[in-house]
């Protein structure tokens, strides 16, 4: 099978890559393409993932629609000769609209409801719409769901151990109580208009305050105050810190995820609402806490600061429900992939 994938945020390469190095080992020829951002090339090339990057990273938010535009345009002329006989992708943008205009098949991955702008582009092109079964909405006779989520296709225990060598990257020893605090620039085409904390370097004092070491990541620049608590571990280890942290808390949704699948529980401070994952893992798994309305800044501190103080096995006993339900959702994406048409 001839397959093309799309890669359009660091999230992807995750989601995707044990499905594409599994192809390419029994025989299938996998073309790799992915848009210029932070971190998908270093990712992609930390795993051997020989790609092609088909546009520079989006300058601003105004300059999403161009560079979207050239992306998919870049996108058709490289499938053309190759002939796919599916296109894969998150979201289906790009996928659902190259794969149209060629005459084959397009496979899209989604798990993001508030997406409503590149939902209504993409979805009425797609072939098949595959979702986790706590998606909220009812997408017809195109949608697939299934009992898991993204970040089980690299953090199922199947495909993933914490490796506790991440400690010689960081400034930290393994015995000290940590958390993982990050921000999100806000410039993704879902996430126009959205918002988290309010004052980051107030975050940073507060969980100090409590003896825990914070270790931050972070989109772009930090204020020069900052600077000195950023995390400059390897962005393929980042799961590694997260497995081993106390805590999560940040305004990225994604993050979030990975941490309480991998048993750390995750504190988000984000505007956005509807989110299936999320009000899943806060109400089934309890081992996600989100907070979205004006007060989301206080509300998110205030209540990891409380989570700090429960013991670990709570939280280890919450992902072993977790994992008794789910599947390991590369095991879904290879499904799909080799499904007849």
């Amino acid at each position: 099978m001839n397959v093309a994938v799309s890669i359009q945020h660091p999230a992807h390469v995750h989601l995707f890559r044990h499905a594409i190095q599994s192809l390419e080992a029994d025989g299938h020829t996998v073309s790799v393409y992915a848009r210029g951002k932070e971190f998908i090339s270093e990712l992609l090339g930390s795993y051997d993932i020989d790609h092609e990057v088909l546009t520079p990273e989006s300058s601003s938010v105004t300059d999403l629609l161009r560079t979207q535009l050239r992306y998919e345009y870049r996108l058709w002329r490289r499938l053309k000769p190759i002939d796919p006989d599916v296109v894969v992708a998150v979201g289906g943008l790009s996928a659902s609209h190259v794969a149209t205009a060629l005459g084959c098949r397009s496979l899209v991955f989604t798990d993001t409801e508030h997406a409503t702008l590149q939902n209504a582009l993409a979805f009425p092109l797609a072939d098949r719409i595959c979702t986790p079964d706590c998606y909220r909405d009812d997408l017809g006779t195109k949608q697939y769901r299934y009992p898991g989520y993204h970040e089980l296709a690299y953090l199922h225990p199947d495909r993933f151990a914490p490796d506790p060598s991440v400690f010689e990257e960081l400034r930290i020893e393994p015995e000290d109580p940590f958390v993982v605090l990050r921000s999100v620039s806000w410039n993704a085409a879902h996430d126009v208009g959205a918002g988290g904390f309010g004052d980051l370097a107030a975050v940073v004092d507060r969980l100090e305050a409590t003896g825990v070491d914070v270790l931050l990541t972070a989109e772009g620049q930090l204020p020069s105050g900052l600077e000195r608590y950023r995390t400059t571990v390897p962005a393929d280890r980042i799961h590694d810190v997260l497995a081993f942290a106390d805590l999560f808390l940040g305004e990225s949704g994604t993050m979030a995820i990975e941490s309480a699948v991998l048993g750390t529980p995750a504190v988000v401070a984000n505007s956005l609402e509807g989110i299936g994952v999320f009000e899943e893992l806060e109400e089934q798994y309890e081992l996600l806490y989100h907070f979205s309305d004006e007060q989301r800044h206080e509300a998110s501190v205030r209540t990891a600061l409380d989570l700090l103080d429960t013991e670990a096995d709570h939280w280890q006993r919450n992902r072993e429900r977790l994992l008794a339900d789910k599947v390991d959702t590369t095991d879904v994406i290879l499904d799909q992939v080799l499904r007849p048409h």
